[in-house]
């Protein structure tokens, strides 16, 4: 088993949130070291984070997931997303590369096509996103998710 434990963040490790977020290139906005649940190893190191956002139209989205390359597939992030879970209760939202559902589906996360039932705010950033993906050379597309709870 990785010798890592959870935790929530504190300030002196907002730095190390903030790189480990820029270098895994994901959305870079709205880093409150607060929401964070850092993953640290035996040393010290945070080596993986995540938190959960809230937004103004009252919705909430599981974000900022991110692990250190040499500590992937360790069961790092699956402990962060479930400890997120423990202490949120749905619904909660995401937004990731559609090539990324597989990996949220066991947490009980859905994908969501149809506009008219995303919150606003990912209403807009789906409707952007696919704005900006007709005028680019990007390929793959964004998927919205929900984590509804039992249903």
């Amino acid at each position: 088993m990785a010798d890592y434990h959870l935790q929530a963040a504190t300030a002196e490790q907002e730095t190390a949130v903030k790189s480990l977020i820029r270098a895994v290139h994901i959305n870079p906005l709205g880093l409150d070291w607060r929401r964070f649940v850092v993953a640290v190893d035996a040393h010290g190191a945070v080596i993986g984070c995540g938190q959960v956002k809230p937004h103004g139209d009252g919705s909430r989205e599981l974000a900022s997931i991110a692990v250190v390359p040499g500590w992937r597939r360790q069961g790092v992030a699956r402990a962060i997303i479930q400890r997120l879970q423990s202490e949120h209760a749905p619904p909660l939202w995401l937004t990731c590369v559609s090539t990324l559902t597989p990996f949220y589906a066991p947490f009980g996360f859905v994908e969501v096509r149809e506009t008219a039932v995303m919150p606003p705010y990912f209403r807009r950033v789906y409707r952007l996103f696919g704005l900006f993906a007709r005028f680019s050379s990007q390929t793959g597309t964004l998927a919205v998710m929900v984590w509804p709870g039992d249903t």
